[in-house]
């Protein structure tokens, strides 16, 4: 197998508040390789897109990232000066922001939003960064005459397709899409990723693909990684995570999901509330909403280890470890 693009390791980002640090990237490992794409699933607040800011060094106060590293292509991003960083983002991973349709300047035409983000990364004329502009349009099907339009002459599926077009520009190794199809329907939300997928396998970039929706993503990423309470608890090949699912919060998950194929079952929520970060139990994290928690669950925090034949899984419970023993 090749290098990772992108290799997380003991990730911790903490928010810092008046009644303590809450802790909302827990020591979170993961790669991404070349091409891949990645899923990240899980419930609001789980610490997914506070794990998208750090990959490219975003955050400001009061989130604070307090140990790990992230390396991409070789280089350590939490080790960039101002200028490197300038230069890493958007020209090798650029981003697309949870919200998306509301992340274009209402008062910039979307070709001038185009237009600079080539100008500010790449040495070239006015008229090559036009050039460029309009070709990125036709790609995600967008005439360019739409380039003298403002964002609310677009429909939501027209803006969702200038952001995707604005991340694409500088023809970065990695894309990370966090929630990029929320609030659209879901004919658009098709269009828009076969549409991705299209761009690519021309281009051959990674994706880091954020979503609540565990269906799109078993259709779409290679391998799913599920976060809980800022911790990843599983991480394994698309199918199998969502064919046979191993720790008791991705089975929750997905037994919250309806599906248009078999017979019609009950749909069955997670039990409880999602962790207070600034009150977390000894133990795991899980516990108070797992109904196969047992006296090791209390006693110690489970730590996320492979499981190799027949799961070939990276888990953190310690009733899988039991049953792999």
């Amino acid at each position: 197998m090749s290098q990772p693009l992108l290799s997380i390791k003991d990730l911790c980002v903490d928010y810092i508040t008046d009644d303590g640090n809450a802790r909302a990237v827990n020591k979170v490992s993961i790669d991404i390789f070349p091409g891949e794409t990645v899923g990240l699933a899980g419930e609001s607040g789980c610490g997914k897109s506070t794990l998208a800011f750090a990959i490219a060094n975003l955050h400001s106060a009061p989130a604070l990232i307090t140990s790990g590293e992230i390396i991409f292509d070789g280089q350590d991003v939490l080790c960039m000066s101002e200028e490197e960083l300038r230069t890493f983002r958007w020209a090798k991973a650029s981003m697309v922001f949870q919200s998306a349709m509301n992340a274009l300047n209402p008062v910039i035409t979307i070709g001038e939003q185009l237009i600079d983000v080539v100008l500010a990364h790449e040495d070239v004329t006015l008229e090559q960064a036009n050039k460029r502009a309009e070709d990125n349009l036709e790609l995600v099907g967008i005439h360019p005459s739409r380039m003298k339009s403002y964002p609310h002459q677009l429909s939501g599926g027209m803006r969702q397709r200038v952001v995707i077009a604005i991340a694409l520009i500088l023809r970065p190794k990695l894309i990370i899409m966090d929630e990029p199809t929320t609030a659209l329907d879901v004919v658009v939300e098709r269009e828009i990723m076969d549409q991705l997928y299209q761009l690519k396998e021309e281009f051959g970039f990674a994706i880091l693909f954020i979503s609540h929706d565990l269906g799109l993503m078993g259709e779409i990423t290679d391998r799913i990684g599920v976060m809980y309470a800022g911790k990843l608890v599983e991480l394994g090949i698309s199918d199998d995570v969502m064919s046979k699912p191993l720790h008791p919060y991705t089975k929750g998950l997905l037994n919250s999901f309806p599906t248009i194929f078999g017979p019609k079952v009950r749909l069955e929520g997670i039990p409880g509330n999602p962790l207070n970060l600034l009150e977390t139990p000894h133990g795991c994290y899980f516990q108070a909403r797992c109904q196969a928690c047992d006296v090791d669950c209390i006693e110690s925090s489970p730590v996320i280890e492979h499981f190799a034949w027949p799961h070939n899984r990276d888990v953190a419970c310690h009733k899988v470890a039991m049953e792999d023993s």
